[in-house]
């Protein structure tokens, strides 16, 4: 079940990924792949010969540091938890961190849920 906005506090959330959503590999890092149209018939009509059915999105290390702990089961505070040896010396991770989340969200590559 997805969370409504400003009904629960965002450190209790738990990210999830959308389904239609890949995950593939350059190196160390994440590139999220999503299709250019919601449906097989747009893909069909409206895309042009010699392109990529998919938008790619390159994450960079940090991005791809949290995309990694998005499973389902970890909340937002979890999250955070985890990444601070990534972060090492910046103190202010946490907020760049929830505020990548939302971005995420925005952009529609994960949703936020209640955790059990």
């Amino acid at each position: 079940m997805e969370i409504p906005e400003g009904k629960v506090s965002l450190l209790d959330a738990v990210p999830v990924r959308c389904s239609y959503i890949t995950t593939e590999w350059e190196g160390e890092c994440a590139v999220l792949a999503y299709p250019r149209f919601k449906y097989k018939w747009m893909r069909r009509f409206l895309l042009p010969k010699g392109m990529s059915p998919d938008i790619r999105v390159r994450l960079e290390e940090h991005g791809t540091a949290v995309w990694n702990l998005i499973d389902g089961h970890h909340t937002v505070r979890e999250i955070i938890t985890l990444l601070a040896p990534h972060f090492g010396e910046d103190k202010n991770y946490g907020p760049r961190v929830t505020a990548y989340l939302m971005q995420l969200r925005k952009d529609r590559f994960i949703q936020l849920t209640i955790g059990n």
